[in-house]
């Protein structure tokens, strides 16, 4: 990574090149979202900005000669970049990485209540956008998933505002995350704003989650159920990060740490709400801070 890293801060072709081909490349959420929050936290919003423009320009001239459409371009740019810009701006600025991600989570909450005052029904809503998506892949082949997708979207449409937000909001941490790892590598730069494992999204937001959760019970009311879901998916993170702590404590060994990331991808469900379970837990008793059950971290290793 370290080598990657230093390439790309090298020069602002080297940039180019790199925010050009991973914009094309599979899964370019997160590896050109990548690439930007890196560039970002090594030489600033208007460098980077400027060489993203470059790379758009590039590529919308290639589009042209292929007769592929110009504003897909810029409609990928604009929703891979921009949010991580903010996110890595507000790093850079405020030096902490625990800091943004709280932050973060609070626009996540701002965001889910502005949706339901915005659309008024999200049933209503989801039912109709998710009718659209099982057309569109019809129409591109897919007739047995589209099938499902129209018959389940009754089921799924009540769900759906919380999962959209929440995955909205892992996606662009995860991202920042990733870029800020890649910047750590750089010489004299691990840790410079916060270490992942310390991250901590504080009493506060886990206040905020009790609470939403007892109204939503109290009451019923959609919106509530939704930010509670939303404010309870944020902690998986921290229960991410409690799992770097352990490994770097000394107590989770290699294997175990590696078998986590490892499986991931097939047991998405179980390692989320038991990261989320862990991390609210840690929010409200503090062990790492605390001196227990984790013993403290060295102050050696890297910053995740």
């Amino acid at each position: 990574m370290r080598a990657v890293a230093a390439w790309l801060i090298a020069r602002p072709q080297h940039a180019v090149i790199g925010l050009a081909a991973t914009l094309l490349l599979p899964f370019a959420h997160v590896l050109s979202g990548t690439v930007m929050a890196l560039l970002v936290l090594g030489q600033g919003v208007v460098p980077a900005a400027f060489q993203g423009g470059i790379a758009i320009a590039i590529l919308s001239l290639s589009s042209l000669i292929i007769g592929a459409p110009v504003a897909q371009v810029f409609g990928n740019g604009a929703v891979i970049w921009a949010p991580v810009m903010v996110l890595a701006v507000m790093l850079r600025r405020w030096r902490s990485l625990t800091l943004t991600l709280q932050v973060w989570a609070i626009a996540a909450l701002v965001g889910t209540l502005g949706f339901f005052a915005t659309v008024g029904d999200p049933v209503d809503f989801w039912v109709e956008t998710l009718g659209r998506l099982a057309d569109q892949m019809r129409g591109a082949g897919f007739a047995g998933y589209a099938d499902f997708l129209h018959e389940a979207r009754h089921e799924y449409a009540p769900q759906m505002t919380a999962v959209a937000v929440a995955s909205t909001w892992s996606l662009y941490a995860v991202v920042l995350l990733l870029g800020y790892a890649a910047y750590g590598a750089l010489p004299g730069k691990s840790g410079e704003f916060g270490r992942f494992r310390d991250l901590d999204f504080g009493r506060v937001l886990a206040t905020l989650m009790a609470a939403a959760s007892l109204g939503a019970l109290v009451s019923g009311a959609a919106a509530l159920r939704s930010l509670a879901f939303v404010m309870f998916a944020v902690f998986w993170l921290q229960g991410l990060a409690v799992v770097h702590w352990l490994r770097a404590a000394g107590r989770l060994p290699l294997p175990a740490f590696v078998l986590v990331y490892a499986t991931l991808p097939v047991l998405t469900g179980f390692w989320f709400l038991g990261l989320a379970a862990a991390g609210y837990v840690d929010a409200w008793f503090r062990w790492r801070f605390r001196g227990g059950p984790f013993p403290r971290a060295g102050n050696g290793g890297t910053q995740g």
